[in-house]
């Protein structure tokens, strides 16, 4: 059998993130949607979005790459939500049947209030 590999990437929650205002987390979580979305631009960013109502409240969200793992750290290590110190990118390879997964281009959210507009 063969396989595609692509890299994942889950975003988790550090033990001790910075707090903020809530005005500067609604900024930083603006500015990690739109890092996404740029990336999806550049078609590096496959698939992406949070988790909700986890067993494990620390991992945040889940990002599929066409790109090597090293490129993935390097691209992510740029998330101002990763720079801030409010996640962490863990990232490893994925592995699965040859093509058991097809990803559309669809647009990304480069904010909340895109998020809030359904559209």
């Amino acid at each position: 059998m063969r396989f595609d590999q692509h890299t994942v990437v889950l975003l988790v929650r550090p033990d001790d993130p910075p707090e903020l205002p809530r005005d500067a987390a609604d900024r930083l979580q603006d500015a990690h949607l739109a890092h996404q979305a740029g990336l999806a631009e550049q078609g590096a960013l496959l698939a992406a979005g949070p988790f909700l109502g986890g067993d494990d409240e620390r991992i945040h969200g889940f990002a599929v790459l066409s790109v090597d793992p090293q490129m993935a750290r390097e691209l992510f290590a740029n998330d101002p939500a990763v720079r801030a110190g409010r996640l962490v990118a863990q990232v490893m390879s994925w592995l699965v049947p040859e093509g058991n997964l097809r990803f559309e281009q669809v647009p990304v959210p480069r904010s909340m209030l895109e998020v809030a507009s359904g559209d």
